[in-house]
């Protein structure tokens, strides 16, 4: 839904939010009224957008990794929903611009604050969802997250590299990783290995590199994620 309406103040949607306009523009500029600017505020919104945000994350991690089961999924979608992937994405959104906050609150770098700025990400996808239904948060968030769908997977967190990438591979039914030393240079106290994986799944082998052969094959192990997310996804 595309509506002629165009937000002229601080608010501009302009290439944030693409070629949508708000049919409402109050609702924006409600979605991005921190509550120290007085009332109304965006809480309400903020309350509704967690609530779209995950069933949207929920159906884009569903459709683009149909390999992962239901715990991988959820660990998955709670990353992408957690207040620090928000507010790095309010941050390339340039939302710290546009927030309104009370005058203490600005003065103390409240633009900055990562809970102020998820919030407000949250409340202006509550604010698309009424304005323009669920179509509209979809196409946003699939274009607001797209890197970073990929990222979940090439960063597990606490998880090993080497143990995620056989877990991805056995559910796929696809043969093992071989991991093969490639190279070794270097004094004998600053060693630096170089370890090639070769997955059935590739077309052609990956490297890593790393001080010993075991921080090789993790590296060479999340270098192979990365290559299989990015197949995904294009």
């Amino acid at each position: 839904m595309k509506c002629a309406t165009v937000v002229t103040e601080p608010a501009d949607t302009a290439g944030v939010l693409g070629d949508y306009r708000f049919c409402d523009p109050d609702l924006l500029r409600l979605a991005l009224t921190h509550r120290s600017s007085g009332s109304p505020h965006n809480e309400r919104l903020e309350f509704l957008g967690d609530a779209v945000l995950g069933l949207v994350i929920g159906e884009l991690l569903y459709r683009r990794f149909p390999e992962l089961d239901e715990g991988a999924l959820s660990r998955l979608r709670a990353r992408l929903v957690s207040g620090e992937y928000l507010a790095g994405i309010a941050q390339t959104l340039g939302l710290p611009a546009w927030v309104r906050l009370g005058p203490g609150e600005r003065k103390g770098g409240g633009a900055r604050r990562k809970n102020i700025l998820a919030g407000a990400l949250e409340a202006v996808i509550g604010a698309l969802y009424l304005d323009g239904g669920l179509a509209a948060c979809l196409g946003c968030i699939e274009r607001w997250f797209g890197e970073s769908l990929a990222e979940v997977v090439r960063d597990p967190g606490d998880r090993d590299e080497k143990t995620r990438l056989q877990e991805l591979l056995q559910a796929r039914g696809a043969p093992l990783p071989v991991y093969a030393v490639t190279a070794v240079s270097g004094p004998e106290h600053a060693r630096r290995f170089e370890v090639s994986c070769t997955l059935a799944l590739l077309k052609k082998a990956v490297i890593g590199a790393g001080s010993s052969r075991r921080a090789a094959e993790k590296q060479a192990a999340t270098e192979a994620l990365a290559a299989l997310a990015a197949r995904e996804i294009s």
